[in-house]
């Protein structure tokens, strides 16, 4: 990809030497000699880079800053300066120009200074990118009032440093609960740890939390910093913290007690702040019955506890979570999507979703690809899905035994479609050995290219 710089200077001569210096380094090259001339070029031409001269005849560099600052931010200016205008150039850098050259213009100065621009131009345009990619990706859709109450809570937690509680089925969205309290909060602009306890096994949780020391267990061979040093001043997302072991809750505690953490064989203790939020889908108060969740970390991690519902109990926002996906994989990969048939909304408005969210998303995505047109008729319910359909004994000559295993083939083929095919999740979530699943599958002739 070409990179544009404009020229700005009312002194042809200079202007060419410029040109002639940065055409060799690749640059494409736009000049202008006067401050109207800049205004319309960059309007047309959005260049990446501005060498901009303080004198002009129609008005002063400085003011052509201020208006770069304030509708072309991610344009980065560079001042060039004759000798008298060394305090200027200085404010200008103060105003938000990026630096300052000094005629005669050093042409080693020029390269290293228009390059580390350019750089820091790439880096603003990648940070603004996955802003926007982030706010997508966190974007909570509903209008229903169960969703209200959920929207209601989140702009009362989001302003606060207290810890927070999210609940609910998996595929609800509960990370995007968390990622909508972290836009809110007043460290949105620190770190956003996010770590899924149910993905790091048991032995090796508290290294991720707190770090270790090296040599302090088999295998670690150096030190490491965990994630709550990671999200110091910002905020940790711990997910699924139901599946966090009892030692690690203990840590965790200790954390939210005073502030302390202590990584995996050191001996040093360190102070660190650090918003919580954290999220499961397991009831915690039946974990606390069964001596599986501490009592003490679940009321410090309850200060704000918000329930996000099922889908089934919010099915008016089905709509609106059609038109989303639709555009999310429809629109913008190009398919040639332009709408949903009643028929095909029925069927989606008739079905209970055990995925939740989650699964209509991987039904929408999967009727896309499979429509071969500008509208979906009809919806490509998977097996699970007529699995779950009630069977009716008196209206069938088949064996409950036969029955029974059609049913069994729809959950178990849900599940593995809600789990991207994992099978160790599959099974947890499930409440199988793995062994067994296994076994299931083989008998019901289930695999994935079936």
């Amino acid at each position: 990809m070409s990179v544009t710089i404009l020229i700005v200077d009312d002194e042809p001569d200079l202007r060419e030497i410029l040109r002639l210096q940065l055409e060799k380094k690749g640059y494409q090259i736009l000049e202008a000699g006067n401050g109207s001339a800049t205004r319309k070029i960059v309007k047309t031409e959005r260049p990446d880079l501005v060498l901009l001269d303080l004198r002009l005849p129609d008005e002063e560099g400085i003011s052509i800053l201020s208006w770069l600052r304030a509708e072309y931010s991610a344009i980065e200016t560079i001042i060039i300066s004759g000798t008298g205008s060394i305090g200027k150039a200085v404010k200008c850098v103060k105003l938000g120009a990026f630096d300052y050259l000094e005629k005669p213009v050093d042409a080693d100065r020029l390269r290293i200074t228009v390059r580390n621009a350019l750089e820091r131009a790439r880096m603003s345009r990648r940070i603004t990118e996955l802003r926007v990619d982030f706010k997508e990706r966190s974007k909570i859709v509903g209008n229903s009032n169960a969703m209200g109450k959920v929207f209601d809570l989140i702009e009362l937690a989001g302003p606060t440093d207290a810890s927070v509680l999210i609940l609910g089925e998996s595929g609800v969205g509960k990370e995007l609960v968390a990622d909508a309290i972290q836009r809110k909060s007043k460290r949105n602009k620190k770190a956003y740890i996010k770590l899924n306890c149910a993905a790091i096994p048991k032995d090796l949780i508290e290294s991720e939390l707190f770090g270790h020391v090296k040599g302090s267990f088999t295998g670690a061979t150096a030190s490491k910093v965990g994630k709550f040093e990671m999200a110091d001043c910002g905020t940790l997302f711990l997910d699924e913290v139901g599946d966090m072991s009892l030692m690690s809750q203990a840590k965790v505690l200790r954390f939210l007690q005073n502030g302390e953490i202590q990584r995996v064989g050191g001996t040093t203790i360190k102070i660190v702040d650090v918003r919580i939020i954290a999220a499961s889908n397991k009831k915690l108060q039946e974990e606390i019955k069964e001596k599986l969740f501490r009592e003490d970390l679940f009321y410090r991690l309850n200060v704000i506890s918000i329930e996000v519902p099922p889908l089934r109990e919010r099915k008016e926002d089905i709509p609106s979570l059609i038109v989303h996906f639709i555009e999310k994989h429809g629109t913008k990969k190009g398919y040639d999507i332009k709408g949903i048939s009643a028929s095909a909304i029925s069927q989606l408005e008739n079905y209970d979703w055990p995925g939740n969210v989650r699964e209509l998303e991987n039904v929408i995505e999967r009727s896309i690809i499979l429509s071969g047109g500008e509208l979906i008729k009809q919806i490509d319910i998977p097996a699970s899905a007529e699995g779950k359909k009630k069977v009716d004994v008196l209206s069938t000559d088949k064996t409950f035994s036969t029955q029974l295993e059609e049913v069994s083939h729809g959950i178990i083929v849900n599940a593995l479609d809600m789990h991207e095919w994992n099978q160790m999740a599959t099974a947890k979530y499930l409440g199988l050995h793995r062994n067994t699943l296994l076994s299931k599958m083989e008998k019901l002739k289930i695999n994935r290219n079936a």
